[in-house]
């Protein structure tokens, strides 16, 4: 894949793509093989005040732009997108090394939708207003306007970094926003070829700007004082830096963070879909979606029959080159992040787990035999308190965990310092309307998994996040309400 990256990702600021020095680039690897791809340009504190400086040039005008010429834009950026599919696809499978079919069916197919979306949603957009008749008999018209935040840095993961990305971006300028980007270092490309498109689709310069880099890029411009709020996606860990960062000048976040997301199945569940959904929800993306299930909890009844069935579909997974159509599984993002997963690995066999199947490393052939690869790993015999259990893994993994009724499993699915994601799996629909309620996550599915209307809020509760986005709690994320009364 490698030549379809350019030697150098540059930083894009005011409308520009900047020459680097060799001397501030950095390696971008292929994780299916440890090759390098490519250099990419790192940014520092004079780069990213440049980016912030030409983004509040450009907002006092991209603000006062009409929505519909905004919104127009915005459909524009969605069909170049599509033109483009192709040169998207192989960035993004080049910089995360997921399976081609992933890529095109999910990540570069949902960034015209994520554009096209949230112009209809901001398009249709009206406003609050009341009549007011006061105790003291007078009436007023109270009506909200919304206004821009300014300009917010955004900042984006390496598990999903073209779809994450069109999801904070698109509502962002949609809202008269200007933005400064930084994605992960490990996934520098598509976010590149973004700025190349908002070019060409006429969106003023300054108005998109992108910075490359490690954690301190990222610090500077979250420290920024021309910084008007941040959207985040990422660990905990780093997302409790970011709300330091800002806190001094009191600025609104966005954060969804990590996951150690439960599944509830209970006895009178569809073998088949079920297996098949937990088998979609656990190994996914190779169990790098903030969503991925890592618990799974199973009436006792059914509980071996769902251990054979997860463990025969984990062996039937292809870990291949990413680029055939035939492989369902990709490598690791990167060595350091394969290191983490197998700590785990110890952990779970230090508490006594049961390893059903993987728990290694796979031999691989050829140029794949230099890249981060993991087995698929299931696990029985663990319980609640185990470190495996409680803290966030972010591979393909999972502990399966008998339950007995409906109370023990509510409470053993809670029972966790997160609160993202769960599913639950039952033919009984008023018990699936009740439990799913009774989850304390931001997103609780019912015989289902990754299925949501772009409309609807999204975000978690606990160390999982603040706030929601999507639909409207995007618009209000990224605007802020003046009330106007006026007495009539």
């Amino acid at each position: 894949m490698a030549e379809t990256v350019d030697r150098f990702v540059r930083n894009f600021i005011g409308g520009e793509f900047i020459d680097p020095a060799e001397s501030s680039c950095y390696d971008n690897f292929d994780p299916a093989t440890g090759a390098a791809l490519g250099r990419v340009h790192a940014a520092d504190t004079e780069l990213v005040d440049r980016a912030v400086v030409a983004a509040r040039e450009a907002v006092s005008t991209w603000s006062q732009t009409p929505v519909a010429e905004r919104v127009a834009l915005l459909r524009r950026a969605a069909d170049r997108i599509e033109e483009r599919f192709d040169e998207f696809v192989a960035a993004e499978v080049g910089d995360t090394g997921k399976p081609v079919t992933q890529a095109r069916a999910l990540d570069v197919r949902r960034a015209p939708q994520n554009f096209r979306s949230f112009a209809d949603i901001v398009a249709a957009a009206g406003q609050e207003s009341f009549i007011t008749d006061t105790v003291d008999g007078r009436r007023a018209l109270n009506y909200v306007v919304r206004k821009p935040l300014g300009v917010v840095a955004v900042i984006v993961p390496w598990n999903l970094p073209l779809l994450l990305l069109t999801w904070k971006v698109a509502p962002a300028l949609a809202c008269g926003n200007a933005v400064v980007v930084k994605p992960s270092e490990e996934t520098p490309s598509t976010a590149a070829l973004l700025a190349e498109v908002l070019s060409e689709v006429g969106l003023p310069a300054g108005v998109f700007n992108v910075v490359h880099g490690r954690g301190d890029v990222g610090e500077f411009l979250t420290r920024h004082p021309g910084i008007a709020g941040v959207t985040f996606t990422g660990s905990t860990a780093t997302g409790s830096r970011v709300m330091s960062a800002v806190s001094p000048r009191v600025r609104p976040v966005s954060f969804e963070l990590g996951g150690k997301n439960a599944a509830i199945v209970f006895d009178d569940a569809d073998l088949d879909d079920t297996l098949n959904g937990l088998t979609r929800s656990i190994f996914t993306n190779t169990g790098q979606v903030c969503l991925c299930t890592e618990r799974v909890y199973v009436q006792r009844g059914v509980f071996d029959d769902i251990a054979d069935g997860l463990t025969k579909r984990a062996l039937e997974l292809t870990l291949g080159h990413p680029t055939d159509k035939v492989t369902t599984t990709g490598p690791l993002i990167s060595q350091a992040h394969r290191e983490k997963v197998l700590r785990y690995f110890e952990l779970a066999q230090n508490s006594g787990a049961e390893v059903l199947v993987g728990g290694g490393i796979p031999e691989m052939s050829g140029e794949l035999n230099g890249g981060f690869w993991i087995e698929p790993t299931l696990w029985t015999g663990l319980a609640n308190d185990d470190a495996v259990v409680r803290e966030e893994i972010f591979g393909p993994v999972a502990a399966l965990i008998p339950f007995d009724d409906e109370q023990e499993a509510v409470s053993l699915a809670n029972d966790t310092d997160y609160g993202l994601a769960a599913s639950v799996w039952t033919n009984d629909l008023r018990r699936g309307h009740r439990v799913a309620q009774a989850m304390n996550v931001g997103m609780s599915w019912v015989n289902t998994w990754y299925l949501r209307d772009l409309r609807s809020p999204f975000g978690g509760m606990n160390l999982s996040g603040i706030g929601r986005e999507g639909g409207a709690s995007s618009l209000h994320f990224y605007t802020d309400p003046t009330n106007v009364c006026v007495q009539l």
